[in-house]
């Protein structure tokens, strides 16, 4: 029996959705529907879509096309819709039902993730408003980092921004996170719990986790994905110096300091560039500006590594995944070389042929494995969007 779930995740200008049937995990629709509100807004799936004024006419013509697609004629049967939230504070540790209060906890954070919050709280109320009937899941990206330490979370303010504020580390890119996680423990065919590694989620936006025992114990984004790594448009960790300097000295407003570290930083800063192909396509051909954000790139990532190797006392597997690191040939190889200290030695021949599936870089002499992992996250979040409803279906029996 099919058991339809849609995973929508609805950001500032764009909702991107998919529908699974969970009997096996099949994507039965997808499709994502970008620059709401804006002149030119286009379906990816579908060619001379008129322009969506706003989130509500996007998400009904979500359910136009699947109602189009044949695979829900009907949106009452759907067993669920789990929803990406990107910021959960410290209040969620799993994906939960919604309800009243959750929408409650989720307008509180709103401080914590102004751009992301907001549309992705709107993707639910409209969900709610539409298909009342059906079950709605939060799943948040933050959820995974919560089983960090106090001594990995907190920083090193006064305690009472941390008492009244809640300033502390929470961390991003959780979904892909768990996800890898135990795809990678269930290919090396041990108990998730028994796995240490260190994942690298390279894309667009980057960061690192240390999984001690397969759970989080400390990751490289910060109380905002602007910290840790160097990204396409984001600096990543920075001397907080910088920004009193551009303040005072500068005459940048805080405005101006949010589109220059978020929007015109990394990559692009340091070449003009966002797309990690394009920067190694300029190194290769002699840009030195390009040949330098690689070195820093790979130089910055490999930084995390020897901490986190120090954090967890050895690892099982050096992982990478997210659109950089399952693709990008010579950012591996530059991430992984001199590492033979560390037990992680890269086979040049493997690393050049890439995987579209699990696959393992190391050679015969390294002791730690190196391997891709392609992530999935909307798949996480139909899982995890699943075992929240049958959680409570079987609480409601009892």
């Amino acid at each position: 029996m099919q058991r339809k779930l849609l995973v929508l995740n609805s950001g500032s200008s764009s909702v991107k959705y998919r529908l699974f049937d969970l009997s096996d995990e099949r994507v039965l629709v997808s499709g994502m529907i970008e620059r709401i509100g804006e002149s030119g807004t286009f379906l990816l799936d579908s060619n001379g879509a008129d322009g969506f004024a706003d989130h509500r006419q996007a998400i009904a013509e979500v359910l136009h096309r699947l109602k189009e697609s044949g695979e829900m004629p009907d949106p009452n049967e759907l067993f669920g819709i789990g929803h990406r939230v990107v910021h959960g504070g410290e209040t969620f540790h799993t994906a939960v039902m919604v309800d009243d209060a959750v929408i409650k906890a989720i307008r509180t954070a709103i401080p914590l993730a102004p751009l992301h919050n907001p549309p992705n709280l709107l993707g639910i109320e409209i969900c709610r408003e539409l298909w009342p009937g059906v079950p709605q899941v939060a799943v948040f990206d933050t959820a995974f980092h919560q089983s960090m330490p106090p001594r990995a979370y907190r920083y090193a303010l006064p305690n009472e921004f941390y008492r009244d504020d809640r300033i502390r580390r929470y961390g991003f890119h959780g979904t892909s996170f768990a996800y890898v996680t135990k795809q990678a423990a269930a290919y090396l065919g041990r108990p998730v719990e028994s796995c240490n590694f260190i994942v690298l989620h390279l894309g667009n936006g980057a960061s690192a986790a240390a999984i001690k025992h397969g759970r989080s114990v400390d990751t490289s984004m910060g109380m905002t994905p602007l910290a840790g790594l160097i990204m396409g448009t984001r600096c990543g960790d920075i001397d907080p110096g910088v920004m009193l300097y551009l303040m005072t000295s500068g005459n940048y407003s805080a405005s101006k300091l949010e589109r220059l570290l978020s929007k015109n930083s990394g990559l692009k800063g340091l070449t003009g560039a966002n797309d990690m192909r394009e920067i190694l396509r300029r190194a290769a051909t002699g840009d030195e500006n390009a040949r330098l954000a690689v070195e820093m790139y790979c130089y910055g990532v490999k930084k995390y590594i020897g901490g986190y190797l120090a954090v967890l006392g050895g690892i099982d597997a050096l992982i990478f995944t997210g659109g950089v690191g399952e693709h990008a040939t010579p950012v591996r190889y530059k991430i992984c070389s001199d590492l033979k200290s560390c037990g992680i030695m890269i086979d040049i021949r493997k690393n050049a042929m890439g995987a579209d599936e699990i696959a393992e870089l190391q050679t015969v002499h390294s002791r730690v494995k190196i391997l891709i992992v392609p992530t999935d996250e909307e798949l996480e979040i139909a899982r995890q969007a699943a075992e929240a409803i049958d959680t409570q279906c079987a609480g409601s029996t009892e």
